[in-house]
């Protein structure tokens, strides 16, 4: 019987470079602090008021992007809190699946506050791992993969964002079914980049602080990437960044972000790690002293196994705030 798999998200050297990025690129495998914040207001979740479902009666759905109120734009949830100050009718617009809608909302009172029925985020806080900085363009990409917004496992759609230099505390393994996690803390006087696009392949910016003095490799295409083995960087302890052992056991070109299957194969990783985890999303993949793809995925009943995006992919992308 063929085996199922489940996933779980975790961030060309050519004679003449059509594109903006560098032939050699700063390796990361740092762990960082990621924030962004979104472009309107999430609905996330109903609340009761007085003993009605008031917003989702009203037509909201989970995942609503909240980016207007009585036509005047709506930014975060202070600028939402400012608008709702009385007990009458609002339209409030969203956009649902990239088309906005209008939504006539009467609001309520309840223990003499004015209430929505509306649980709301304008922002996610996480940990990921550096891929790469762009010594030339100071571009910069990490985790391999999208951020999502959990209630509704959509793109989250980001205005900006800031990633902060971190220290890994703690490890929760990984066991086949459940992905573990990196637990670590990060220092908000300590922003080291602003992030400027969320994408399928990663998230991109502007490294901010000076450049690390971490070792520069040569990027590999993708005919270049062999079966076989590799190593990955990424951090396990604290902030120090650490190699370990991989082996490649097939690649897909023609996958739009699980291009490189691979496995784990050392053992101080596994002991530690239980395999791949969550927050090491974007560690960098290396064979043949060139990088060539970042970790993005883990595979659930096979924790010692996980997917990376070329790096090519990532810097293409990244690119794209050059251009």
């Amino acid at each position: 019987m063929k085996k199922k798999l489940l996933l779980i998200a975790l961030m060309v050297v050519m004679p003449f470079n059509i594109y903006a990025y560098s032939n050699k690129i700063i390796v990361g495998g740092d762990t960082i602090g990621i924030e962004v914040h979104s472009n309107g207001v999430y609905v996330v979740g109903f609340y009761d008021v007085i003993n009605k479902s008031i917003a989702k009666n009203a037509g909201f759905k989970i995942g609503d992007i909240i980016i207007k109120i009585n036509d005047k734009k709506i930014d975060d949830i202070n600028s939402l809190n400012k608008m709702i100050e009385e007990d009458k009718e609002y339209t409030f617009t969203v956009l649902r699946e990239n088309k906005e809608k209008d939504i006539k909302f009467k609001l309520e009172k309840e223990d003499n506050l004015i209430k929505t029925g509306l649980y709301v985020k304008d922002q996610i806080n996480g940990i990921g791992t550096l891929s790469y900085i762009d010594p030339e363009t100071r571009i910069f990409g990490s985790l391999g993969h999208e951020i999502f917004e959990s209630s509704s496992m959509t793109k989250f759609n980001i205005k900006d964002g800031v990633i902060y230099k971190a220290e890994v505390k703690s490890i929760k393994k990984s066991t086949n079914g459940t992905a573990g996690e990196k637990q670590a803390d990060y220092d908000k006087n300590s922003s080291a980049g602003s992030i400027n696009k969320n994408e399928q392949n990663g998230i991109f910016g502007k490294y901010l602080n000076e450049l690390p003095d971490n070792e520069k490799f040569e990027v590999a295409t993708k005919s270049e990437v062999k079966k076989g083995a590799a190593y990955i960087k990424t951090v396990i302890n604290k902030d120090e960044v650490d190699t370990f052992d991989i082996n490649i056991i097939s690649i897909d070109e023609g996958n739009t972000v699980k291009n490189i299957l691979f496995e784990i194969v050392d053992e101080e990783l596994l002991e530690k790690t239980g395999g791949v985890i969550q927050g090491m999303s974007g560690s960098p993949i290396i064979q043949n002293n060139k990088i060539i793809g970042v970790v993005n995925y883990v595979i659930l009943n096979e924790t010692n196994k996980g997917y990376g995006v070329f790096i090519t992919t990532m810097l293409e992308e990244g690119d794209k705030l050059v251009n």
